[in-house]
């Protein structure tokens, strides 16, 4: 419903500025609670590559996903010319949405690093078949509604319940933050316009923020500890 209002309030706007109307009306959005959302722990992750292992194209994309965050619209475009395996970085620069080749969602184009065992992962994963990285054994791109059922299909084989692909991403980010990487950091790998969409991932972290302030009972630099107490003359 917001989604809708956000769309008839832009209309409304646009026909201000071009003097359909002399006062556009206010549009308010509904008060909603914050989507939630799945991911997958530590285990299950692994869990779902074993389960995948049957099929190495599908393993291969179930792996890339879960080490970058990529969303599949983003997954299914990505082209070689795309991927710097020297530098050990990709751009994400397309994406593939309802039958077109558009840009990422945003309209930004992004770019990401790739660990040490992603950038060894795609020197194996390396094929002659075309242009994009992950594709079919003619060449060419796999279809969403395809995908969709083998990711459940490997969910089967490993025993887990069935998820989407959307759910690779957001085990990307619950991964991230569980480690303890700033959410500041994860926002800008994921490609999020503002952090308060990364955010959602924020309570996975509670750690974080106790050994922030945790640090402030260590000695700054150059100066000597101090307990906190008052010296007992002159305090």
């Amino acid at each position: 419903m917001n989604n809708a209002l956000a769309v008839l309030s832009k209309m409304l706007r646009y026909a201000e500025e071009i003097e359909l109307l002399e006062k556009a009306p206010r549009v308010r959005l509904l008060r909603a609670p914050k989507p939630g959302f799945d991911f997958l722990d530590f285990d299950e992750a692994d869990q779902l590559l074993d389960g995948a292992s049957y099929n190495p194209e599908w393993y291969a994309m179930i792996f890339f996903a879960l080490r970058t965050g990529v969303r599949y619209g983003e997954l299914c475009e990505l082209r070689w010319s795309d991927v710097n395996l020297k530098a050990g970085r990709l751009m994400v620069c397309r994406s593939y949405y309802r039958g077109e080749v558009t840009t990422p969602k945003g309209g930004r184009e992004r770019e990401m690093p790739l660990s040490p065992q992603t950038v060894e992962f795609l020197k194996r994963h390396r094929h002659l078949k075309g242009e994009l990285v992950f594709c079919k054994d003619d060449g060419g791109r796999h279809i969403h509604r395809r995908a969709e059922v083998a990711i459940k299909r490997c969910c089967r084989k490993a025993g887990l319940r069935e998820i989407s692909w959307h759910v690779l991403r957001h085990t990307f980010a619950s991964h991230l933050v569980m480690r303890g990487v700033p959410i500041k950091t994860v926002q800008e790998l994921l490609g999020h316009a503002t952090i308060e969409m990364t955010m959602r991932y924020a309570h996975l972290s509670p750690e974080v923020k106790h050994d922030a302030v945790a640090k402030l009972d260590r000695p700054a630099p150059g100066q000597r500890h101090h307990s906190g107490t008052k010296a007992k003359n002159g305090g």
